[in-house]
């Protein structure tokens, strides 16, 4: 009888094919994001993981630079297989690889946004979709200038308790203005952008052109109308999803540098991802986990999870369908 794969162990490096699910102990073995093969070979590759762990342009906690360590290791329980309510495993559909981290030199911070932008230019310059975790929401502006610069102009989603498109016209490093700076250079198209969860003011208001939907508006509405706008938003055209984990109440993400009370559970934030089936998602992050102000692994449980489901999403859009589930 033949050894099963998933005897051998340690597939972040061991394994041969990167399709498919291999199941290891949750609390052992090499903890790349869902067990995926560890390479930086991108040939017949649909999705790279990566993680860029700086943050150092954070306003308040530090700490999200453990973020892509953090959603990695929480993120072994969930690589078992088909995935709730998909009902299919998104490694069936699609080649994801663990990319590894950006590498920088944390003593040259103005170097950081070039490191980044040319670690993911990488990545879609090959055709492969990223999907980033932070790191602070900073690193979202060089990762969006990579991909315009492979796909143009970009519809954007934003989950986020801030909006982040604070003034700034010179070459401060802030995580409170990246949006502004992405809508300056172009790379965001504002009339295919919306923000979703927003429970914070904000000078301009009125002025950048991105639609908002306040938090209070979303928790009036189901995912299903979360999404609609969302979809109607976008359109067609390629887009990019960022997701700040403080969109998520701070009793469900306790790990992040700016907790915002009045936010969302993890059930509604997958609710609305579910209900998102139809664009055309060429990037996608999950930022600003902190594990030192987290308890019990809640915030990186959740945002692996997050995660998983981006991925799920992406296999949708590429086939995938639920499986026949035996009780």
């Amino acid at each position: 009888m033949s050894t099963p794969k998933s005897s051998l162990g340690d597939a972040a490096f061991r394994r041969k094919d990167l399709m498919g699910s291999s199941i290891e102990a949750s609390y052992a073995g090499a903890l790349s994001f869902l067990r995926r093969k560890y390479t930086r070979n991108l040939k017949g590759v649909d999705v790279a993981v990566t993680g860029i762990p700086f943050d150092q342009a954070v306003t308040n906690r530090p700490g999200t630079r453990f973020g892509p360590q953090g959603i990695r290791q929480a993120s072994a329980q969930h690589s078992w297989g088909p995935v709730w309510p998909w009902r299919f495993d998104p490694f069936e559909t699609l080649a994801v690889v663990d990319y590894g981290d950006c590498f920088f030199d944390w003593g040259r911070k103005q170097d950081v946004p070039r490191v980044i932008e040319k670690h993911i230019s990488a990545i879609v310059s090959k055709g492969v979709c990223p999907l980033t975790f932070g790191g602070d929401h900073y690193i979202t502006y060089p990762v969006l200038k990579a991909v315009a610069k492979q796909h143009g102009p970009l519809g954007l989603v934003q989950f986020d308790a801030h909006r982040d498109v604070e003034p700034e016209t010179g070459n401060r490093i802030d995580h409170g203005t990246m949006f502004s700076l992405a809508l300056q250079d172009g790379i965001v198209d504002p009339a295919r952008s919306i923000q979703v969860g927003i429970r914070t003011c904000f000078k301009g208001e009125d002025a950048m052109g991105m639609k908002v939907l306040f938090a209070d508006q979303v928790h009036d509405m189901s995912a299903q109308e979360v999404a609609a706008e969302i979809r109607e938003r976008l359109g067609t055209g390629p887009s990019y999803l960022t997701f700040d984990i403080d969109f998520l109440d701070p009793a469900t993400a306790p790990g992040t540098g700016t907790p915002v009370p009045g936010g969302f559970t993890s059930y509604q934030a997958l609710s609305v991802i579910r209900a998102m089936k139809g664009l055309d998602l060429v990037g996608m992050d999950v930022v600003e986990v902190s594990p030192p102000y987290d308890h019990a692994e809640m915030t990186s449980n959740a945002a692996a999870m997050i995660a998983a489901e981006l991925l799920c999403l992406k296999a949708y859009a590429a086939g995938a369908r639920p499986e026949e589930m035996t009780s």
